[in-house]
């Protein structure tokens, strides 16, 4: 993705999201002119107890009474101190988000999605990036325990890092995570079957007649990667084709590694006839390293891009590729963390992927 997609992307973000630990919180919740409580009571002429009654939906509380309260609320502009009645019941109807990578386009989709469901049921988002850091993960969830929030949504950077299941089970909040498997950790989770997706799109490689078929992808330390390689080896099994080990490279989900992997698959001696590559990141670096190697998707080999990015349709109208429904995600997501403030026990929601063949992954002799 270009430089100036990915500003694009990220000045949408902080239209809808802004957080930072350092704000002082007088500036939040103080100033030299906040109208309180006492000025409401004072100037509606009743008890504070009256106008705390009122501002709480409480039913025994008289037409001319609310009238009163609800007229000086208005013209003194008052606004609920929402600190002060999160410590007094206990919540502060506010969610985590915490995402793995800020730049990828997709999770500011998730994002997008799941706050909009959470707004409707009353909930704020706070949303935080890891930057792809372990230390800095841990530092977000301390960050969301001290902020007392009522449940996180979190896409990890790894399933087995020692300190994840210890800081989600004691983190006193719900947590619901995308696309990623913890073992003993008591969360939701909503899954997407990348396999199936990632299956279809070998199946129909080898069907173009395609058997030395490279993968390059993320961590096999997370799920997402995992599943995907499942299903590169159903269909390569299904098919008879031995898989070749040189071609299959796991590392980082971003850019650089696959743009490294890439250019070494290609000037070397076992060359593939096709590449599937795993992530958005992955895909632009793999990208930019075919085309400073002059090497055409779809002429000279195949290629199949996990993950779409928005404009994908219109701005690479020739790649196949494998496409998981961000929207939906975010409304599972959002779903499943309500249910758990509810009580609810918790679930797991999967999402399917679907193959999109577009002209990259025929046989290349055919061009």
């Amino acid at each position: 993705m270009s430089i100036r997609l990915r500003k694009t992307f990220l000045e949408k973000i902080s239209s809808f999201y802004s957080f930072s630990e350092r704000t002082p919180l007088t500036s939040l919740t103080m100033g030299k002119n906040r109208i309180t409580i006492h000025d409401v009571a004072a100037k509606a002429g009743v008890a504070i107890s009256s106008v705390s009654r009122v501002l709480s939906g409480h039913l025994d509380v008289s037409e001319k009474m609310r009238a009163k309260v609800e007229a000086a609320v208005a013209e003194l502009g008052y606004e609920p101190d929402h600190l002060a009645q999160s410590l007094r019941k206990g919540a502060t109807d506010t969610i985590g988000f915490l995402i793995r990578d800020i730049t990828n386009p997709l999770f500011s989709i998730v994002a997008q999605s799941a706050e909009h469901e959470l707004r409707k049921a009353g909930y704020s988002m706070i949303l935080i990036n890891s930057h792809g850091d372990l230390s800095a993960e841990k530092e977000n969830f301390a960050l969301f325990k001290r902020r007392r929030i009522d449940g996180v949504i979190a896409s990890l950077i790894s399933e087995d890092s020692p300190y994840v299941r210890n800081t989600i089970n004691e983190l006193g909040a719900p947590v619901v995570l995308l696309d990623r498997e913890v073992i003993g950790l008591n969360a939701s989770a909503v899954i997407c079957d990348h396999a199936q997706g990632v299956k279809n799109a070998t199946a129909d490689l080898i069907k173009n007649r395609h058997t030395k078929i490279a993968f390059v992808s993320g961590s096999k330390d997370v799920f997402i990667s995992r599943n995907r390689f499942k299903g590169f080896e159903e269909a390569m099994g299904d098919a008879g084709i031995d898989i070749d080990n040189g071609l299959i490279r796991f590392g980082k989900f971003d850019e650089g590694f696959a743009y490294e992997q890439t250019k070494d698959l290609f000037t070397g001696q076992n060359k593939p006839t096709a590449l599937i590559s795993g992530g958005i990141g992955a895909s632009t670096g793999a990208l930019r390293a075919l085309k400073e190697l002059e090497i055409k998707p779809g002429k000279n080999i195949a290629f199949v891009a996990l993950d779409e990015w928005p404009m994908f349709d219109v701005l690479t109208s020739d790649l196949s590729s494998v496409y998981r429904d961000p929207e939906e995600m975010g409304r599972q997501a959002a779903r499943l963390i309500l249910d758990l403030i509810a009580h609810k026990a918790p679930a797991q929601a999967v999402v399917s992927t679907t193959y999109r063949p577009r002209s990259s992954s025929k046989a290349v002799s055919d061009e």
